[in-house]
């Protein structure tokens, strides 16, 4: 019974905490990996349950937006580079490096063309984010999305991993070509 009160006296807090981060002004930079806020001003935030609804109905685009690592460019020659493998949600279209605090121009444009091709052009089309549980890159992304013009943007806090955890499907994903 102590063990159980001390088990409670410490997570509560902590589960009390996550709800309560606050949004910045702006973006967020690193860690990208820690508690999240419960929601982003101008979008729609949703759960696992409700994501899986919008996917089994089609008219939204699902935006991944996972970070990918690049293949250093110092490796000795002759070094085999093997991609990090990555698994998200099937039909999403994958637009890695686009959720961190600041984008370089050609990341900028990657983002743009990628919404572009994901909403057929139409700003007011449906469009979810998403990346890991408790990860930044997607409320950055979503935020992004806003700040360019789109209207209707749902964001999925809970990512993959609670899209997975909820016993829904996922493939293997592959990231938008760059122009």
């Amino acid at each position: 019974m102590l063990r159980a009160a001390l088990l409670l006296a410490v997570l509560l807090p902590v589960a009390a905490m996550a709800e309560t981060v606050p949004e910045p002004e702006g973006y967020r930079g690193a860690p990208y990996a820690a508690p999240v806020p419960g929601g982003l001003a101008g979008a729609t935030t949703v759960d696992a349950e409700e994501a899986h609804r919008l996917w089994e109905a089609g008219d939204v685009a699902f935006v991944d937006v996972l970070p990918r690592e690049p293949k250093p460019g110092n490796l000795p020659e002759g070094t085999i580079w093997h991609e990090r493998a990555h698994d998200g949600i099937p039909g999403a279209t994958w637009l890695p490096n686009v959720g961190y605090e600041a984008l370089s121009t050609e990341e900028e444009r990657y983002f743009g063309d990628g919404l572009r091709q994901v909403t057929g052009g139409d700003p007011s089309r449906p469009v979810l984010f998403y990346c890991k549980q408790d990860c930044w890159m997607s409320w950055n992304a979503a935020k992004r999305a806003l700040a360019m013009g789109y209207r209707n943007v749902l964001w999925f806090p809970g990512g993959a991993d609670g899209w997975a955890g909820a016993g829904f499907p996922t493939e293997r994903a592959e990231p938008l070509v760059r122009p």
